[in-house]
């Protein structure tokens, strides 16, 4: 991970969507906030939201509406249940998909949990220049995820390309 190019800290956003989490129990949110500080980055909003379609639209539309929050990370909800609602929820906000994420975090996955990883639906978009991720909610998904892919496509150090160097041209026309 070298390069000429300085790191930049962004702010990032951390939402957990479960029924069963509050702030003592989000373990999955806390792997994120504690990865995404060690790496260098800002932690500008983390919240809990039940597996509700509206409200998890409600509260991603706000942070991708504000140009102060560059990254939102959702743990939780990716599954194949009838409660498993984000990347049905989310799909929707995006401008475009990134279809690259979940095929390499199942990739990923496949190294830990072999075949099981046909069941995560992880997703990842842009939206109004916003990058979003969504993981899995297990801890072990979520440390995956950050430690082998997202920290990396948010550094701009991260050579021969990564996220961060052409978020200024996201809302080019």
């Amino acid at each position: 991970m070298s390069s000429t190019n300085s790191f930049k800290p962004l702010n990032i956003a951390i939402l957990t969507v479960s029924d069963s989490r509050d702030e003592a129990s989000d373990l999955s949110g806390k792997v994120l906030v504690e990865r995404l500080k060690q790496a260098g980055h800002v932690l500008s909003a983390k919240k809990i939201v039940t597996d509700n379609v509206y409200q998890l639209r409600a509260i991603v539309s706000q942070w991708i509406a504000d140009t102060d929050i560059h990254a939102v990370i959702t743990t939780g909800g990716t599954g194949l249940t009838g409660r498993d609602i984000t990347p049905d929820a989310l799909k929707v906000l995006y401008d475009k998909e990134i279809e690259g994420f979940g095929e390499i975090f199942r990739m990923i996955s496949y190294a830990s949990i072999g075949t099981s990883t046909i069941q995560s639906r992880a997703i990842a978009g842009l939206a109004n220049g916003t990058v979003i991720f969504s993981l899995p909610g297990s801890p072990s998904a979520c440390k995956e995820g950050w430690d082998k892919m997202i920290v990396y496509q948010l550094d701009r150090r991260h050579k021969p390309c990564n996220l961060v160097e052409i978020m200024p041209r996201f809302l080019e026309k």
